[in-house]
């Protein structure tokens, strides 16, 4: 049978992620990746996920830790996540909190809850490209979103409704973003509310990276800004998205949506149809571990990870040629380097694994609209001070090559 014929045409819309399937070069030990936005598996808090596992499966706990759970999530873990939300200026209940299965698993669905086909969604340019493998499913269309420019919300509501439908929601990933490493100022944090405002859209706070801050002064999340404004965490359009990936154990698929009680409950019933709940000895796990390490070991990630990201910016002001820019991250594990124009990302790494067994991301893959293919994505937090000097060198050979 032809199987294209009956599925979903939403499937057109679905691709291979990249990132993913360059991943897969991690096996081969000659080449130098600076490709996965990964965190380093030297660093995790083995000793304590394995004190936290003896514990949940000791018999006063495993009854609860083997078995069938809420789909609201761990209570303990929502009562730690209400918490750390408190001090980042976030009040709320545990009612306002979803455990999820990664942060990847609030985006699907978000995109699920508020996109039709032909809605609008309001991405920056370039944007997280599993962000937009996300909400692909859900067949919307893209505008682009520009902090504190001076476009209007009419114009937006108008190309949105000149496409079939209107503007849902406004994504941001806002601290050390994934791809750019860069960060919205408060400035543009307010500018996205008082566009969502003006819309009366929703806002989706991508929050993975809020924790690796190494330079600079914490700005308040959105959500936190948001709450200043009105008061109440339940009048607030800012959904606000966290993950534990990034600071304890990616592979244990642990995230979060804090938000207004309206939209957490109807995300239950998305969660129940979709598997239930997320897996509670995992939860357990991670209540245990963020319970007894987590601060002591975000702060050892931080500065492992910034003598990386000091050491990628000075190997690339030493390798690159002429015509290369690069963000100065604050944080997060990414540089985002710009091409000269006449260059292909996509040309560049082909010849760059050839020649120097050298890989990374090509940019084009991280904008809706496939443009800016003389971008690509760095990645310095797997690798050591060797290898990012090495690869660096690597990757103005490759450059020079093609220039």
């Amino acid at each position: 049978m032809n199987w294209h014929d009956i599925f979903a045409t939403r499937m057109g819309r679905m691709k291979a992620s990249e990132i993913r399937e360059l991943l897969k070069l991690l096996d081969q030990p000659d080449i130098i990746s600076f490709a996965g936005g990964i965190p380093d598996p030297a660093l995790f808090p083995v000793q304590a996920f394995q004190d936290a596992m003896t514990d949940a499966l000791a018999p006063a706990n495993s009854d609860a830790a083997l078995q069938y759970s809420v789909s609201e999530g761990y209570t303990p873990l929502r009562d730690w996540i209400v918490d750390e939300m408190a001090s980042l200026g976030i009040p709320c209940t545990r009612d306002n909190v979803l455990i999820t299965s990664g942060s990847q698993q609030a985006l699907d669905y978000l995109g699920k809850l508020m996109l039709s086909p032909r809605d609008t969604a309001l991405v920056t340019w370039p944007t997280y490209m599993g962000a937009l493998g996300a909400f692909n499913a859900y067949e919307p269309t893209y505008d682009r979103l520009i902090p504190g420019g001076n476009r209007s919300a009419s114009d937006y509501a108008e190309t949105a409704q000149s496409a079939g439908g209107r503007v849902k929601f406004a994504y941001a990933s806002v601290d050390f973003a994934n791809p750019t490493g860069e960060t919205l100022d408060r400035t543009a944090r307010e500018s996205i509310l008082d566009l969502a405002d003006t819309l009366d859209i929703a806002v989706i706070e991508d929050s993975a990276y809020q924790a690796l801050r190494y330079d600079g002064d914490p700005i308040p999340p959105m959500l936190a800004l948001e709450i200043a404004r009105k008061g109440s965490i339940d009048t607030c359009r800012t959904l606000y998205c966290g993950s534990f990936s990034k600071t304890l154990a990616p592979g244990l698929r642990v995230g979060w949506v804090c938000g207004a009680q309206e939209v957490i409950s109807q995300l239950v019933l998305m969660k129940q149809a979709a598997d239930l709940h997320s897996a509670t000895l995992n939860q357990m796990a991670v209540n245990h571990v963020a319970r007894a390490v987590f601060h002591d070991h975000t702060a050892t990630l931080r500065r492992t990870y910034a003598a990386r990201r000091d050491t990628m910016l000075a190997a690339l002001a030493t390798h690159m040629p002429d015509g290369v820019r690069w963000t100065h991250p604050e944080g997060g594990m990414f540089v985002w380097l710009t091409l000269p124009k006449s260059m292909d990302g996509g040309t560049l790494l082909r010849h760059a694994l050839e020649t120097q067994k050298l890989a990374f991301v090509p940019g084009q893959a991280f904008y809706a609209d496939r443009s800016n293919a003389n971008t690509l994505r760095l990645s310095f937090s797997l690798a050591n001070d060797e290898q990012i000097s090495e690869g660096m060198q690597r990757l103005g050979a490759a450059i020079r090559d093609l220039a």
